[in-house]
């Protein structure tokens, strides 16, 4: 795959799964735009390590209702067109409903769907009336397993992707004559700094022995799944919902 003289803007990229999908697509010759929002020192340091000349950083809260159109027009000033979207940033809060108080809970809602969903809305709308002006381009959002299976202590982290998903169907029907194209990734548990950092020995256990594989996706492996939906041949692919979660959740 052949990135050269591509535009991509990848939403929480300093880190994580973002940080692999900017690594991989400055190898292939992209130009690469590092949304962040808070971690200030990742996001230099991710820059620092991708190959190639002409990448930049964009500091931007997408979850502000103004954000996503900033950080688009943002990017656009600079690079001149967005051949590709990367909506990466999400975030999941503990809320079990056997658990937290009604304003805990209803505080989570509203947190996680503002991000993970009406956040990336925003941004496929100005994203793909960026791309209408430059006659196409790919959209591809992270959603997750959970999306299929239910997240019994987070509904609301499994609520918003299932959501996510419908919403990338559904547009991926409406920008079709504009040659854009809208895939979906859905990782299970990647081996990223936050998972290091939030699972329990117990817990990262019992995710280990949800894949025949025996462990969880590396960054890297989402990463190929994002840059094939991305890719010139892969078009026809577009509503695809790629899983990348070694077989731990099969749907039918």
């Amino acid at each position: 795959m052949d990135f050269t003289g591509k535009n991509v803007l990848i939403t929480g990229a300093s880190r994580g799964i973002g940080k692999a999908t900017a690594l991989t697509f400055a190898k292939k010759g992209a130009k690469i735009g590092l949304n962040y929002r808070n971690n200030t020192e990742a996001a230099h340091m991710t820059l620092q390590e991708l190959a190639g000349q002409g990448h930049q950083l964009f500091r931007q809260d997408i979850s502000e209702k103004t954000g996503p159109e900033k950080l688009i027009n943002n990017f656009v000033e600079h690079f001149g067109s967005l051949d590709i979207l990367v909506n990466n940033a999400g975030i999941s809060i503990f809320h079990d409903i056997e658990e937290v108080d009604f304003d805990h809970w209803a505080n989570a809602w509203e947190s996680i769907f503002n991000t993970n969903l009406f956040a990336v809305s925003n941004l496929c709308y100005w994203g793909a009336k960026a791309m209408m002006q430059s006659g196409g381009g790919k959209i591809v959002n992270v959603s997750s397993r959970g999306a299929f299976r239910g997240e019994p202590t987070k509904p609301a982290y499994g609520a918003s992707k299932a959501a996510l998903n419908s919403m990338s169907q559904s547009l991926a029907k409406k920008l079709a004559k504009h040659h854009i194209h809208v895939g979906v990734v859905a990782p299970g548990f990647t081996e990223t700094e936050m998972a290091a950092e939030t699972l329990t020995p117990m817990e990262r256990e019992n995710l280990l022995r949800e894949s025949p594989f025996q462990r969880m996706a590396q960054p890297a492996e989402v990463a190929h799944a994002i840059l094939f939906l991305a890719s010139e041949g892969a078009g026809y692919s577009s509503g695809a919902i790629i899983d990348v979660n070694g077989a731990s959740y099969l749907r039918s």
